[in-house]
């Protein structure tokens, strides 16, 4: 099951305070601890986080929640990556670093190019997908993240991005004004696909304010999240990852499956800006993610199958990770 950061409800307490009601409760009631309105970086299984909005939007009476939360959002939602975006080149730069780091804030969204879908000559068309499997799109995680993406070209190239109009594949509960007010622009329910229509010269618009240095200290930072599978960092993670149990592979170990020294290995992880142990880290950051949001094992095995000596060790090293401890991360009954 894919997870999305707790960044992405940032916005859900404000907006539930300001319809008069308490957030906790709607939050226990998808089956999430309350720490999630407090810890950004919190993993939820993106079916938790679509639940929780169908919920409140029913509870409350609020067909438009999703756009409600799209507004409320601001591009340091993304974490890491908006570092990244506020400094690309160009709106090209910009949709390939969203393409390619997205998964360091969620596996379950995407964002591509695609072909304009009515076919007029110099438009273009920005894909926005969830993971919903074979069922119908959940409305409102469906208004709340492509309302985000909008919103999110809005604060790279200002308001006027040019925004042509909208294809959802989905029909939205809201009225269709509700609608064509948050985009400024037609909307039209029922697609094959949910897209934003937006002229081709986006591509080439510079990103105002863009450093340079910035980006490249950013960029650096999240491929050490998420390294490309042909670099060493990616060919180490991959190595890492096929042992069942992560304690067990010394480095030594690890530069003979790859057929280079062990120093050879440190030195150029180090010109690369990680370590060997830091992709230890983040491969057992990942697996705790989907030993505690998908599965039932009790703590002592995730801790166990992780490599940690002790479970105490294993709930610090969650509070590095996530801030908070194993079983906030997991849902209640889990």
């Amino acid at each position: 099951m894919a997870t999305i950061r707790a960044a992405g409800i940032r916005g859900f307490a404000l907006v539930v305070r300001q319809l008069g009601a308490d957030p906790a409760p709607l939050v226990r009631s998808a089956g999430l601890d309350v720490a999630v309105l407090d810890h950004d970086d919190v993993p939820i299984a993106d079916w938790r986080l679509a639940a929780l909005l169908e919920h409140a939007a029913h509870e409350l009476n609020c067909p438009d929640l999703g756009l409600r939360m799209a507004a409320s959002h601001g591009l340091d939602t993304l974490g890491p990556l908006a570092v990244l975006l506020a400094n690309c080149r160009t709106g090209a730069d910009v949709l390939a670093a969203t393409e390619r780091y997205l998964a360091v804030h969620s596996d379950a969204l995407h964002v591509d190019l695609t072909a304009d879908p009515r076919g007029e000559p110099g438009v273009i068309a920005l894909r926005y997908r969830g993971q919903h499997g074979s069922g119908a799109p959940p409305v409102q995680a469906m208004d709340a993240g492509i309302g985000f993406l909008h919103r999110a070209l809005g604060l790279l190239f200002g308001t006027d991005y040019g925004l042509l109009g909208v294809e959802l594949s989905y029909r939205p509960v809201a009225g269709a004004g509700c609608h064509r007010r948050f985009f400024g622009a037609s909307v039209h329910p029922g697609a094959a696909e949910s897209v934003l229509r937006v002229p081709a010269e986006l591509l080439a618009r510079p990103v105002a304010g863009a450093r340079e240095g910035l980006r490249e200290q950013a960029e650096a930072y999240l491929r050490t999240l998420l390294p490309p599978a042909g670099e060493l960092t990616g060919r180490v993670r991959a190595v890492v990852d096929d042992f069942p149990v992560l304690g067990a592979m010394p480095l030594d170990t690890i530069a003979g499956l790859l057929a280079m020294h062990p120093r050879t290995v440190q030195r150029r992880l180090a010109e690369l800006g990680t370590t060997y142990e830091k992709i230890v880290d983040g491969v057992r950051r990942d697996r705790a993610r989907h030993y505690l949001t998908e599965t039932h094992l009790p703590f002592h095995d995730v801790s166990a199958r992780l490599g940690f000596a002790e479970q105490a060790t294993f709930s610090r090293a969650c509070h590095r990770w996530w801030g908070v401890p194993p079983r906030r991360v997991r849902a209640p009954g889990g």
